[in-house]
Order: structure tokens, then sequence, then C-alpha cells
């Protein structure tokens, strides 16, 4: 895959994570809103299908090359969701704080993954350009 399209696949991860710690926050900040409903971002889960499917056929001349690159990554969108059928509380509040948190730590985890994966390909690209490395 070229290093542009990387870096932008990278750049709409890093979007996506955070605008899911934004929803997060307020889903946090309305626990005790009554009627409130959850939102979540759904982003991951659509990038790890478009890794497992479509990919353009390239032909390998050794059994163990790889086969070829996914073309459905440059098509994966962050999407907004709302929860509006649960409900945990009496007053129709469907947000579980505990949940909530453990959201907000993974998402955090996911968005420092993308940066270390996107600054070490801008290391690889500043190498490639000035013939050292940092």
């Amino acid at each position: 895959m070229k290093t542009w399209a990387v870096v932008n696949l990278l750049g709409r991860g890093l979007d996506a994570a955070a605008l899911r710690h934004r929803v997060l926050a307020n889903n946090i900040a309305n626990v005790n809103t009554p009627g409130f409903k959850r939102s979540d971002v759904s982003f991951q889960r659509e990038f790890f299908r478009a890794l497992q499917t479509d990919r353009i056929p390239v032909r390998t001349t050794h059994p163990d090359h790889i086969g070829g690159w996914p073309t459905g990554l440059q098509t994966v969108e962050a999407v907004l969701r709302t929860e509006p059928s649960s409900s945990y509380r009496n007053d129709g509040n469907n947000v579980d704080i505990d949940a909530e948190m453990s959201y907000l730590a993974q998402n955090t985890l996911f968005y420092l993954a993308l940066t270390r994966v996107l600054g070490s390909k801008f290391d690889i690209l500043k190498t490639a350009v000035t013939g050292r490395g940092r």
C-alpha cells in the first residue's frame, strides 16, 4: 500500500478516535441525565472488516508472498450511532459508567497506537529524504 494511502487511513483513524473520545465524554457527562441515550462511534469494526475482504488481486511467485492490499480501506469512515432502545435505569438513561470508562481507556490505547504507527511512517519518510535516521 502506498505511503500516502497509509497516512490518509491513519489520519482518518485518529479523527475517528478523537470523535469517539468526545462522544464517550458526553456519555459520561450525562450519566445522571434522565432519558439520555448513549452514543458511540464505530470505526475499528469497519476497519478490521475491510482488512478481511476485497483484496486487490496480485500475482505471487512464492507461496509465502503476501497476496494483495485490501481495496475497501479507502472507504472506511467513522459512524456515529445512538442506542435508543436499551435502558439500565427507571429514568430511561442507558449509560453504564463502568462500561464508558472502559471504552474510554480502550479508545485511548487505540489512539496512542495510531500515533506511534504514524510517527514511525514519518520517521521512515524523513530517513528516505535526509538519508539518515533521527
